[in-house]
């Protein structure tokens, strides 16, 4: 969350939505944090900050995911996890694991690019959370990777290889360097990353699982091994549950801090900031005392204006900012650029219109993590009856609210919804009349990721100070995928049959936050 440059203390979560496995580095007087971005595209966020709180959104280093056909649908919790963001040689380099291929590769000269295709540099199934070290002392380079056993089998340990200086291939087998199993305790160990420090290799790594797990810190004098461990951050008696999986970053001045996720629940990975120290045994001490914090003394770094990553979106030529993803790789004629302003969407026809879930062609965008109101415009232009479109809060089970054009021709209010595992959807509320083909959508999202949708259709109706929204249907709770957050989504579609099905307007997305914080 960002804070106002004269405050002394930032407030967390710094990063108020699902940038799920933050890694983050230095160069120069910026700092950039990358993210998992799994089947959504483009992938591998690439954020922005002078101050390590205050954020913005770039661009991204993936505009497509490999192979193209696995990723013509939308396979929510695959694809891209836990990246390692670094620069090393004058380029920036994210190396992160597919579960279902194995470990891949980008580069570029530039954080904005251009990066190169996805280069696959070991194949296998369950190759996790790679991160990749160039020791500078020795030039020698070295990669260590994690399990997941849902493919492979195995997990609850590190594994680690020789690496070519070019970063293109491994030079061994890869040899386990660290075993959770004989650590009494430790459990689902992963998400590694890879420092040399003080003569020492550290990996700092999470185990016990997202929801009630720890941070770990490892050592060791050579690369393979034997490394010690100690728990440097751990939930204790705060509200920060699991607080692991990040990266760790130094300041031009010497200081040191730690960025990793909290999981929460339908809101996804929230991003904190932790002060990080070392005590005289030479251990990091992250937070207070290996307590996370909620709120600490600013970093010593030049005051920032505050800043958050983009969320309204005018959609200028039609084109949708940087802050949206597709479910899938996108297709031409999804959408159409024009000389105006508005997000034009063409109805796709498909098989799956009765459930949004399953489709390529919603466009989407994280859900905030703090109370906020979501509201967009939307006319649904000349089309075949069956065409539909409209504003989602899209999981494991979804709901959304928009227009679909009748047998009649007549355009109708609908709003609907499907629960977890639901092969259909069903009607939230009863369809109504909208006059012209437009309206306004909105959801409030409450405590808890509650919303509660409503509309205007122009008709005058309403009984709020004017405004005309009506409420429709039952709240409902927004829900995760497995590792993914709730979205926003917008879509456009129709039932399969032969020609155009039509377009749909969006203009004038907006995300009013309704409880801001003072002191973040």
């Amino acid at each position: 969350m960002s804070a106002a440059p004269d405050d002394p203390v930032y407030r967390n979560p710094v990063l108020d939505a699902d940038w799920s496995d933050p890694d983050v580095i230095r160069v120069g007087d910026d700092f950039y944090l990358t993210a998992s971005s799994f089947g959504r595209v483009p992938g591998l966020p690439l954020l922005h900050s002078r101050d390590l709180v205050n954020w913005t959104l770039v661009g991204h280093a993936l505009h497509r995911l490999e192979p193209e056909s696995e990723f013509a649908v939308p396979r929510h919790d695959c694809g891209v996890w836990a990246p390692s963001l670094r620069h090393h040689d004058g380029r920036f380099w994210i190396f992160w694991g597919d579960p279902d291929q194995g470990i891949f590769q980008v580069n570029a000269p530039e954080i904005r690019g251009p990066w190169t295709r996805p280069h696959l540099i070991k194949a296998g199934k369950g190759l996790i959370d790679p991160c990749p070290l160039w020791d500078d002392e020795t030039g020698e380079a070295y990669l260590v990777h994690a399990w997941a056993k849902s493919r492979s089998g195995v997990k609850n340990r590190l594994t680690g290889h020789r690496m070519h200086p070019h970063g293109t291939e491994l030079l061994d087998e890869g040899k386990v360097i660290v075993d959770g199993d004989r650590i009494p305790g430790w459990f689902t160990l992963e998400g590694p990353k890879l420092h040399k420090h003080d003569g020492w290799f550290w990996i700092l790594a999470p185990a016990g699982g997202v929801e009630t797990g720890w941070q770990g810190a490892f050592r060791s004098r050579a690369f393979f091994g034997p490394y010690e461990e100690k728990v440097v951050l751990e939930q204790k008696d705060t509200d920060v549950n699991g607080p692991h999986q990040g990266g760790w970053v130094r300041t031009p001045s010497g200081e040191d801090w730690f960025l990793h996720f909290q999981q929460r629940g339908a809101y996804g990975r929230v991003v904190h900031l932790q002060p990080m120290e070392w005590d005289p045994d030479g251990w990091p001490v992250i937070g207070d005392d290996g307590a996370p914090v909620a709120g600490h003394r600013r970093p010593d770094l030049p005051p920032q204006r505050p800043a958050a990553p983009a969320t309204d979106d005018d959609f200028p030529g039609g084109r949708p900012g940087r802050q949206w993803q597709w479910t899938a790789n996108p297709r031409d004629g999804w959408a159409t650029h024009h000389s105006a302003d508005g997000l034009r969407l063409t109805c796709v026809r498909t098989p799956d219109a009765h459930d949004l879930r399953a489709l390529p062609h919603v466009l989407t965008q994280r859900l905030p993590g703090a109370p906020c109101t979501v509201e967009v415009d939307l006319r649904l232009d000349d089309g075949e009856p069956g065409a539909r479109a409209g504003l989602a809060v899209l999981g494991d089970a979804y709901s959304w609210i928009g227009l679909e054009r009748g047998t009649d021709g007549a355009v109708m209010l609908v709003h609907r919804f499907a629960e977890t595992a639901a092969e259909r959807e069903r009607d939230a509320a009863p369809p109504r009349p909208a006059p012209g083909g437009r309206a306004r959508l909105r959801v409030d999202i409450g405590a808890g990721a509650r919303c509660s949708f409503s509309y205007d259709t122009g008709d005058g109706g309403g009984d709020g100070a004017g405004e005309g929204f009506r409420p429709s249907g039952q709240v409902f709770a927004a829900t995760p995928w497995r590792w993914v957050g709730a979205l926003l989504g917008l879509a456009a579609l129709a039932r399969t049959g032969q020609g155009h099905a039509g377009t749909a307007t969006f203009t004038q997305f907006r995300i009013r936050i309704q409880e801001k914080r003072a002191d973040r």
